[in-house]
């Protein structure tokens, strides 16, 4: 080639060069970055796919920093529990002490009533005081809101709920079986028990002799002839306290003998070790399935009733939510991810059968609760929430005594807490009702107990689970990113040392190209 205007060569050998300085460079900033993916130009696919993954990291270590927040919240307020459980023992043993009260003076119970006031009062204090950077934990501050409460509920409480934002969420029940209690009628035939026939007064036919079992412990009892009805109750119903079994008085010839609770565990057995001979129309009936307030089919005669018969009671049979309920008594429970939610229902033993089934919206949720955002994607599924009750003693121990009028024979209910402990209340230690008072301390040492052991499954299996799989969420999202974005620093030397080799012979090649024109010299002479 002799022309010397277009130098072809010289041409390609500058391309060649360009292009080699520019995998050159490309090499050389991959090594210094450490990043095989500088700039979108180098993969835009994988440019858009380390994003995501970066975002999604983000997310994931935001997600881990939450949840041990959330573990240094429980902690703080599961201290707070911790104190008033102490306090709470405390008072149980304040109030087995002042129930001896042949051996201790006025002025001791008064100063136990003393110590308990300051222990109500430290309980108050406890529950206000215990926050989280300002936030109250225990004062009910973080329990679940509800409205619109049906009167089917006799109580409730809202463990765990995941709502929308700003939405409600309604609690519909089900049932499909009631709960009952456990007992019998005894028929006597007339208002007063006569035993061998009449005017019979002593020898074995004198004494109408039974034992009354239930889930507390039994008792045998002993009845002359001529005793009435009323009598027979009212000696029942002074044991119900050791055995769980309360009597009212079925018509004027009968007493009704039924468990003082409702549900499987609760019963009532009898033995009849002598009926006395007794005459008339008398016998043990089963309580009617439609109204337990009456008398159903015959279970024995009081002279087969030698060998103990026993009735039980049945827990409740329910749904709520579509979630078939763990049920104990007149007690249903569902615990699942969305909704964490016990109710106590009412029944009424003289309804009928077909009135205490159906389907009842309970309640509804309109809030409130402590939510924690465990998840890298804010939505519902990575919202977990649990509720705080409030412990102060206006709230604490509910329970629900029955008192049993010996006049009337009907049964009273009031319901009690912890500040009706205090002095001048029903339940003070200097003149009040101690049995109740210890009731009311032992339920609100299950209340505390209970919201201790929730707090604890949260820490152990929710949070401590989630940082855990998010740990390693965040380890193989980060392999992820790596494979992706970073450089492979044994490729990228070797391309390096290549590339620098060919940009020093596409150097030489070009000197060449150039000098190949000076060639046409020679034509000229």
């Amino acid at each position: 080639m002799s022309r010397i205007n277009t130098n072809v060569p010289s041409q390609i050998a500058q391309r060649v060069l360009n292009t080699n300085r520019s995998s050159l460079d490309t090499s050389l900033e991959r090594l210094s970055t450490g990043l095989r993916i500088n700039r979108g130009k180098d993969d835009p696919a994988g440019l858009i796919a380390s994003q995501n993954l970066r975002a999604e990291k983000a997310s994931l270590n935001a997600a881990i920093s939450n949840a041990e927040r959330a573990d240094q919240v429980v902690n703080i307020a599961e201290g707070g529990l911790n104190e008033v459980s102490g306090l709470l023992t405390e008072l149980q043993s304040i109030i087995t002490q002042t129930a001896n009260t042949a051996g201790l003076s006025r002025e001791e119970r008064e100063a136990n009533q003393l110590q308990i006031d300051s222990i109500l009062q430290t309980i108050d204090r406890v529950s206000a005081a215990t926050s989280f950077q300002g936030a109250k934990l225990l004062n009910g501050n973080f329990d679940y809101k509800t409205k619109s409460v049906n009167g089917v509920v006799n109580n409730f409480r809202v463990n765990g709920a995941k709502l929308q934002f700003n939405g409600t969420q309604d609690v519909n029940v089900v049932v499909t079986g009631s709960a009952s209690v456990g007992g019998y009628v005894l028929s006597f035939g007339s208002a007063n028990i006569n035993l061998g026939g009449a005017g019979a007064t002593d020898g074995a036919n004198s004494r109408f002799v039974i034992e009354v079992g239930g889930a507390k412990g039994s008792r045998e009892l002993s009845f002359a002839s001529g005793t009435s009805v009323s009598t027979i109750r009212d000696t029942i119903n002074s044991f119900t306290d050791v055995t769980g079994v309360k009597a009212v008085l079925s018509g004027s010839s009968g007493v009704r003998v039924v468990s003082t609770a409702y549900g499987s565990d609760q019963f009532v057995s009898l033995k009849v070790s002598n009926d006395g001979g007794i005459s008339g129309g008398s016998g043990i009936y089963s309580l009617s399935a439609g109204n337990q307030n009456r008398a159903g089919a015959v279970a024995s005669t009081f002279a087969n009733a030698t060998n103990k018969i026993t009735a039980n009671g049945k827990d409740v049979k329910a749904t709520i939510n579509g979630i078939v309920a763990t049920t104990r008594g007149t007690t249903a429970r569902i615990n699942t991810d969305f909704l964490d939610v016990e109710l106590d229902l009412k029944f009424d033993t003289a309804q009928t059968s077909a009135a205490r089934l159906g389907a009842v919206t309970a309640f509804q949720i309109t809030g409130g609760g402590a939510d924690y955002q465990l998840a890298g994607r804010v939505d519902i599924g990575g919202k977990v929430g649990i509720g705080i009750g409030n412990v102060a003693v206006r709230s604490l121990g509910q329970t629900t005594a029955n008192v049993i009028s010996t006049a009337g024979g009907s049964a009273a209910d009031k319901t009690f807490y912890l500040a009706d402990l205090g002095a001048g209340s029903s339940l003070n230690v200097v003149d009040g009702n101690l049995t109740a008072a210890q009731m009311v301390v032992d339920r609100a040492i299950r209340d505390i107990s209970s919201q201790r052991g929730r707090l604890g499954a949260f820490q152990k299996n929710t949070i401590g689970a989630t940082i855990r799989s998010l740990g390693v969420a965040v380890e193989n999202t980060s392999a992820a990113e790596s494979v992706i974005r970073d450089a492979d620093f044994a490729t990228e030397t070797a391309s390096l040392t290549r590339n620098q080799i060919l940009v020093s012979s596409a150097q030489q090649i070009l000197g060449l190209a150039n000098s190949q024109p000076q060639a046409a010299l020679q034509l000229l002479g």
